[in-house]
């Protein structure tokens, strides 16, 4: 029932379109009519009928002048669905007025004028009668009551003229017979062409419906995307925090007098919260990445002291699923960022490791053409066709429902995708289910000289008392916890420290105070900001202090600001090491063992 409806709604939507159509062209016809008949009055015009074409004229005037004036009428006050039958019947009976005014031309002439005259009569009628078909057929009762009633008046005066008429009434019979075939024709077309346009319309508006659903559906997911985003911002900084102090009250318990039995649960300490940074770290690559402030530092370097420090690292993860871990020795040397593309190999490697329980992986690299293809084989649980593009999308994991926290984040794949596009390096996967899966990143071979200090692959350090003695730092967070640990770190090294939590009490300090380092938390309350303690401490001291930004943020928006600073920048959680590294190279105490 609602298809039929429809289907009558639209037809009567068309014939509506078909009455404006006519009326119009009705109303640009008004002097071509009037013409036309002053032409013929001109050239019949003769003193025996004189009243007779004045008369005709003046019917055909009076027509068309009611015709065109009842089409402008029309068309002001609007044509519509409810209006248009009777519209179209006022019409028909001013077109049939208009066709017998047309039509008594021929009582005048024929048979009472000259031959030429007659053929020029026979001419113009017949010419009324095909602009007629251009005009009205798009209507076509408008078209058939004017034509009609003026083939009865002609063919009623070819007959009573005699036999010899009598063929042109066929022929003129004939004539309309065929002009009504090409009005049907053209009332067809004209529908056909009208409902074309309202489909197109009616496509038009659905495809603006959605348009406007699918752009609504684009800010909408863009926003949970920004939700998304600061909530992991916001969880990572507040997790950061804790964790970071506890690195650091864990490395002060780690310098006291322990039994051998606090030394085994220390350790176990260390290694939780190690698991743990590793996880915010995970959070940080990602959030780097989406932020945009990855800037690759491309150099030439060897590829196989980083396979080594990676089998070194991972190689014991292997050992503990008694799986094998092999890596093909090369020679080959790339031009890359070497930090970058260790993050990358690490992340495949792991993943390789976490989803392969028997067999091994292995680490190959081999040149193809002006690139270098470094490929993680596994003999793992593969992945299918259909899930092959998912796994490089972000917290994507494959069979870990119940979110194991020992199988990571799902962020590795993702991380290891945009540091590739950063890069410009190709990243590529083949994989059978429940054969394994190899992936493939495409790296530049070397074409500059090689760094010898391109890649310095990481090992556990020991850290050698009193390097930073006697330096005066002074500390300001405002977390409590974070602060006292740092303070206590500090001064196990030997530091003379000070602590604050935000710009007043920074300026207060170092009031009578000769600072010599500043560390501050780059986040602080009521909006301020490390950046901003630097440049205040540094004003009011009028000194270029050396300084150390710490933070736990990171929201995008946050990590293009803190890199904007021309400041050191850590992120929570720091490690005593790389904290006692970064402090030892910026006051030039080498930061050996």
């Amino acid at each position: 029932m609602n298809d039929g409806l429809t289907t009558h709604g639209l037809d009567e939507d068309i014939r509506v379109e078909q009455v404006r159509l006519v009326f119009t062209n009705m109303k640009n016809s008004l002097y071509l009519g009037i013409a036309l008949a002053l032409v013929l009055l001109a050239a019949l015009y003769s003193a025996h009928n004189p009243l007779p074409l004045l008369t005709w004229f003046s019917l055909v005037a009076l027509g068309r002048v009611t015709c065109v004036s009842y089409a402008m009428l029309a068309l002001r006050r609007g044509v519509s669905a409810t209006n248009a039958p009777r519209l179209i019947r006022a019409m028909c009976v001013i077109k049939a007025f208009e066709g017998f005014a047309w039509g008594s031309l021929t009582w005048i002439v024929m048979g009472q004028g000259s031959l030429s005259e007659q053929l020029l009569t026979m001419a113009a009628l017949a010419g009324v009668s095909g602009n007629a078909v251009s005009l009205l057929a798009p209507v076509f009762p408008l078209y058939a009551s004017m034509q009609l009633v003026q083939l009865g008046v002609i063919n009623s005066k070819l007959w009573l003229e005699g036999s010899s008429y009598s063929v042109l009434a066929v022929g003129c019979t004939l004539y309309v017979i065929g002009q009504i075939g090409q009005a049907l024709m053209v009332q067809r077309e004209s529908r056909e062409s009208i409902g074309l346009r309202f489909e197109n319309r009616d496509l038009l508006k659905r495809l603006q419906v959605e348009s406007s659903r699918t752009e609504q559906a684009l800010i909408e997911a863009e926003q949970a995307n920004l939700a998304k985003s600061r909530f992991l911002a916001a969880a990572s900084h507040d997790l950061r925090q804790p964790v970071h102090a506890q690195e650091l009250f864990l490395e002060v318990l780690a310098r006291s007098q322990l039994s051998q039995a606090q030394h085994k649960v220390l350790s176990s300490a260390r290694a939780a919260s190690q698991a743990s940074a590793q996880m915010l770290n995970t959070l940080l690559d990602f959030s780097r990445i989406e932020a945009g402030v990855i800037e690759p530092q491309r150099r030439v370097f060897q590829l196989q002291p980083l396979l080594c420090a990676l089998e070194n690292e991972l190689g014991s993860q292997a050992d503990a699923k008694h799986i094998v871990y092999r890596s093909r020795e090369t020679h080959l040397a790339v031009e890359s960022d070497p930090s970058l593309l260790e993050l990358i190999l690490r992340n495949l490697i792991s993943n390789a490791i976490r989803y392969t329980h028997q067999g091994g992986l292995l680490v190959a690299c081999r040149k193809r053409g002006q690139s270098v293809s470094i490929e993680v084989f596994d003999t793992g649980i593969g992945i299918e066709p259909a899930q092959q593009t998912d796994v490089f999308r972000e917290f994507q994991q494959l069979g870990n429902p119940e979110r194991d926290r020992l199988k990571g984040l799902g962020l590795g794949l993702a991380i290891s995708q945009g540091l590739a596009q950063s890069l410009g390096h190709a990243l590529g996967l083949q994989s059978r289910p429940g054969r394994g899966s190899v992936f493939r990143i495409q790296v530049p071979c070397a074409t500059g000289l090689l760094s010898s200090d391109a890649f310095v692959a990481a090992s556990p350090a020991t850290l050698h008392t009193g390097r930073l003695r006697g330096l005066h730092v002074l500390v300001i967070e405002d977390d409590a916890s974070v602060r006292q640990g740092m303070l206590q770190l500090l001064e196990g090294w030997g530091c003379v420290c000070r602590g604050g939590e935000d710009i007043d009490d920074a300026l207060r300090l170092v009031t009578d105070w000769p600072v010599e380092l500043l560390i501050s938390d780059y986040r602080l309350r009521e909006h301020q900001t490390g950046g901003l303690v630097v440049q205040r401490v540094r004003e009011a001291i009028n000194a270029q202090v050396p300084a150390l930004i710490i933070t736990g943020d990171t929201a995008p928006e946050r990590l293009r600001e803190a890199r904007d600073i021309d400041v050191p920048l850590l992120h929570k959680p720091v490690s005593p090491l790389q904290l006692y590294r970064v402090l030892s190279d910026m006051v030039g105490t080498p930061a050996g063992h």
